[in-house]
């Protein structure tokens, strides 16, 4: 089977969209809870394999291995099946856009959707980050010792490092990344298609460290369970704030939009495509 051309992605995104909508509740919430603990995989073996590299020798390197490893998590969403926010956030909108839904179901989806998503990373990031000692404290030695100074970085410059308007405007091209690599998953048709579509813009927002309000569900709530000093959970909430705004706007303005103005606009409505596969489901 040949890739989709850009058109035939916009409807089978904004199809794929409309059927996030209409699952029970429940589903949603396990299917959210999976993405969660996914992105927190990809956060955790992001610090573990770029922890103990000094910057003055490696310079900007790390922010690279940080951003080919996250890779991992959205692999998982993809290709295993679940739902994350910020790929929902294209996906449902452009869905009520074609006039499938309303907009209704595309707030009642995505407040789900970042419920599951919290649980699942707050899991990983307290019983399979630090309670298994993959990430250390401050007095750890060793590879649990570096993971945290690791960990204490990348936290602390989320938590204090930018003002408001810098992390909003991260979170805006950390989506506008993100949804594209949704995206451009949607014209693959194998597997290591997707995987291929998928690399190159996550480890772009990585490594030029974009906010992803999900990561940064598992980043900060890590980082204070394990007792890196200065990080709390007003920070945490004001940083959830402004990323997801700014990952909602990415989403909706940059990609959405963007995309049902260029195929969707004009074209008569269609009879619903099949449901898109596992691997469309971001």
């Amino acid at each position: 089977m040949s890739a989709r051309e850009p058109a035939e992605m916009a409807q089978v995104a904004a199809e794929t969209g409309a059927k996030k909508t209409r699952r029970t509740w429940d589903r949603v919430l396990v299917s959210a809870f999976l993405a969660g603990a996914y992105i927190s995989f990809g956060a955790l073996v992001a610090i573990t394999v770029s922890s103990g590299l000094d910057q003055s020798t490696w310079g900007t390197l790390p922010t690279l291995f940080t951003g080919a490893a996250f890779t991992l998590g959205l692999v998982l969403v993809l290709v295993a099946g679940s739902d994350l926010a910020t790929g929902n956030m294209m996906l449902v909108p452009l869905g009520a856009m074609r006039g499938r839904i309303e907009l209704g179901d595309v707030a009642k989806n995505l407040t789900l959707v970042l419920l599951g998503n919290l649980v699942g990373a707050l899991v990983v990031a307290f019983f399979l980050a630090v309670q298994t000692g993959v990430i250390g404290d401050a007095d750890s030695l060793g590879s649990s010792g570096l993971t945290y100074d690791r960990l204490a970085d990348i936290a602390q410059g989320k938590a204090s490092g930018h003002t408001a308007w810098e992390t909003f405007l991260r979170g805006v091209g950390c989506n506008w990344l993100v949804c594209l690599a949704v995206w451009m998953s949607l014209a693959a048709s194998t597997v290591s298609g997707k995987v291929l579509a998928i690399f190159f813009p996550i480890m772009a927002f990585v490594a030029m460290g974009f906010d992803h309000v999900v990561a940064n569900m598992f980043f900060l709530p890590a980082a204070i369970f394990a007792g890196v000093p200065d990080i709390g959970w007003g920070d945490t909430l004001l940083n959830w704030l402004l990323a997801g705004t700014g990952n909602l706007v990415g989403a909706v303005i940059f990609v959405s939009t963007s995309y049902w103005y260029l195929f969707l606009r004009d074209q008569p409505e269609k009879p619903e495509v099949a449901e898109a596969e596992p691997a469309e489901r971001g």
